[in-house]
């Protein structure tokens, strides 16, 4: 049997995606956050513990966007056309919000609140949009041909907006919960208070979404109870409803740490588990499957080599220690 090569792209832009969630999430949700905390001391402080690593972090949104090009370029071609707008204003957003990071230290005290109002505005309009893309991604597209014959706005649908709020509260947690690592005193506090609302509301968004989604789409809700893949998807719903519990007990306890952490990137990675159940293995839903939209076999193995010799950026994690107020500079 020889080696699949579309589902090994699959995978890897899969891995690729899910990497970005987790290391961009809780960098877009200290931004997300920034409304709550007042405070210029304690905002220099939430901004020094991704100070590190934001950059880095986004180099993996890099890797899934020329992975899907290389191996798949048919649904390359199909979704950036269809989601032209969305993933463009997704890119001002993380522009906007890398300039503003920078400047933020570096601006006098006329000109610190706009950059914070900046930080916080690419922060909620990237996350925001990267939601649309997804709900828009899962109503899937209509392609003729090889070529995407849809509407500009086709986007533009109740189920992605609400998809996009979703993903806000969802990069919300995951940095109120980084932030309860890597902070102490009054801070650590405010983000413990703010973690409680938010997972019940992660948690209502999830449960939304579930109902939502296989009542608008029948090919999805298909997939999702016939067997065998019913008998796949059946304990993640469980494992959502005792992770949140979980999440919910840490925070009352005031838990210092990684645990809550930990917790939240386990219900993305459930949600991310039923968004594969109810794709595959389409990969332009709702009719083109993986491997009707796969590179030519050479060219596939050809990436693939250059994919597995090519040097990689090793980034050391941060420390989960606690920060201290920046300096400025």
């Amino acid at each position: 049997m020889g080696i699949d090569l579309p589902v090994i792209w699959f995978v890897i832009i899969v891995f690729g995606l899910m990497m970005y969630v987790i290391m961009d999430g809780f960098d877009l949700g200290i931004g997300i956050l920034f409304p709550f905390v007042r405070n210029r001391e304690s905002r220099d402080v939430m901004v020094n513990t991704v100070a590190p690593v934001w950059d880095g972090n986004e180099t993996w949104l890099v890797l899934g966007g020329a992975s899907l090009m290389a191996a798949f370029p048919l649904a390359y071609a199909v979704v950036l056309s269809a989601l032209y707008l969305p993933l463009l204003l997704m890119l001002l957003g993380l522009i906007w919000r890398g300039v503003a990071f920078e400047f933020r230290f570096k601006a006098d005290e006329s000109h610190r609140h706009f950059w914070d109002v900046a930080f916080t505005a690419g922060s909620y309009m990237a996350t925001f949009f990267q939601g649309v893309a997804l709900g828009a991604f899962l109503n899937g597209f209509e392609v003729h041909n090889g070529n995407y014959i849809g509407g500009a706005f086709d986007w533009l649908s109740p189920f992605s907006l609400f998809a996009g709020l979703g993903l806000v509260v969802a990069y919300a947690l995951l940095g109120a919960t980084w932030l309860i690592i890597k902070t102490e005193g009054s801070l650590h506090d405010r983000m413990v208070s703010l973690a409680r609302p938010v997972t019940l509301a992660l948690l209502v968004a999830i449960g939304i979404v579930s109902l939502w989604t296989p009542l608008t789409h029948p090919g999805i809700a298909q997939r999702w109870f016939d067997w065998p893949n019913i008998a796949l998807f059946a304990p993640v719903p469980v494992l959502v409803l005792l992770t949140g519990y979980g999440l919910l007990r840490s925070l009352r306890g005031g838990d210092p740490s990684v645990t809550p952490f930990m917790l939240t990137l386990c219900l993305l990675f459930l949600g991310y588990t039923g968004l594969g159940i109810s794709v595959w293995p389409h990969i332009i839903p709702p009719d083109i499957t993986i491997h009707e939209a796969a590179a030519p076999p050479q060219s596939m193995g050809f990436a693939l080599v250059g994919a597995l010799l090519s040097p990689t950026a090793v980034m050391e994690p941060p420390m989960f220690g606690v920060m201290e107020p920046a300096t400025g500079g």
